[in-house]
């Protein structure tokens, strides 16, 4: 269903995804006029996937994959629920959502506001973590009601188209872009985005960050305390020949970066926005005068109050470190070592094959 096609009282809520400004930010991450563009994702109504959830449930109907009135089910660590219960508001289909203990209290809460039905897994798998885990209980709920449909983000590359229209807006705002700065999850808005981007400059680098403890890149998985960026699985959605070079950053990075642009620009956000933040700023100290950098911001910092802006939190995870080091770490493979600090390496690959991970095994 096309937006003109809709009901005009819902014309307003689609209107309010999308269109998200952006902010020059350089103190503290780089000299002044040395800095980043932010993409300020966060001025959607539940941040970055919106975009995808209502693309993603909008192909879907069109297609006759999701019928009228039946549910959807989805594992999430918060945002994309919120979209995919925006969508379901929208749309009239009954949302369930898999998640897990780590969830933020005020995150359930608001989806449980938005109508969303929510099915907290107790323990995590033993191999693919809170993450398979989730995949899991999805599959049994899917058996659970007939006709229901699951948007499967990590590899639905509907997931990737939906970020096009972002690609455009970056470049009605900035024009050409020489390096895109993303968090990587799903893989869905990195790869999105530079494919968009590319069009418009071809030679456009693209930067990944993940967390420390994410099998995304390489690096074996591990329990993980950021949530919104890094996985325990390998999406397939993830477009390992589009990045020029990967960043692995540690939560108390990430809380440092993310606390220190609330004090200096206002602008914040939490785990993703705070890493990307960090490796933006490098990227904009270490590169010529006048390369344009763009960086996404996936949401804004409001689920954070009780993590990365709490100090009892803070401190109980021993988060409330020295200012990081103004250089990363860096590795010429990912397989070299397990990083546990902020590290950099510009060899990307796939990294199954060199696991001796089978084509679909984890997906």
């Amino acid at each position: 269903m096309t937006e003109l096609s809709l009901p005009a009282s819902l014309h307003t809520v689609f209107k309010a995804v999308g269109n998200t400004p952006v902010l020059f930010i350089d103190e503290p991450f780089a000299r002044a006029q040395r800095g980043f563009w932010a993409k300020l994702e966060g001025f959607n109504l539940g941040g970055i996937k919106d975009r995808a959830a209502l693309y993603m449930v909008d192909r879907a109907r069109e297609r006759g994959d999701l019928r009228p009135g039946a549910p959807v089910i989805e594992s999430t660590s918060g945002t994309l629920g919120l979209g995919l219960a925006l969508a379901g508001v929208l749309h009239g289909h009954p949302v369930h959502l898999v998640t897990d203990p780590g969830l933020e209290p005020i995150m359930e809460r608001m989806l449980a506001a938005h109508r969303a039905e929510l099915h907290i897994v107790d323990l995590p798998h033993p191999e693919g973590g809170w993450q398979e885990a989730r995949r899991q209980k999805v599959t049994e709920l899917l058996g659970q009601y007939p006709g229901s449909w699951c948007p499967d983000q990590y590899h639905n590359p509907d997931n990737v188209a939906a970020y096009g229209p972002l690609a455009d807006e970056l470049a009605d705002q900035l024009g050409d872009v020489d390096i895109l700065v993303c968090a990587v999850g799903t893989g869905g808005h990195s790869a999105g985005i530079a494919r968009g981007l590319r069009q418009h400059t071809p030679g456009l680098r693209l930067v990944g960050v993940d967390t420390i403890g994410s099998t995304i890149f390489g690096q074996p998985a591990r329990p993980r305390l950021m949530r919104g960026l890094g996985s325990s699985i390998y999406p397939r959605n993830v477009d390992y020949g589009a990045f020029t070079e990967v960043h692995w950053v540690a939560p108390a990075e990430a809380v440092w970066s993310a606390r220190r642009l609330a004090e200096r620009q206002f602008a914040t956000g939490g785990w993703s926005v705070g890493a990307v933040a960090l490796v933006a700023g490098w990227i904009a100290r270490t590169h010529p005068e006048g390369t344009r950098i763009a960086a996404v911001f996936p949401d804004g910092p409001h689920r954070y109050f009780d993590t990365v802006f709490n100090d009892d939190y803070c401190r109980t995870n021993q988060l409330l470190d020295p200012t990081p080091p103004a250089e990363p770490d860096v590795v010429t493979s990912p397989f070299d070592c397990e990083v546990t600090r902020w590290t950099r390496c510009t060899n990307v690959t796939d990294p199954m094959p060199a696991a001796g991970v089978s084509a679909g095994a984890g997906r």
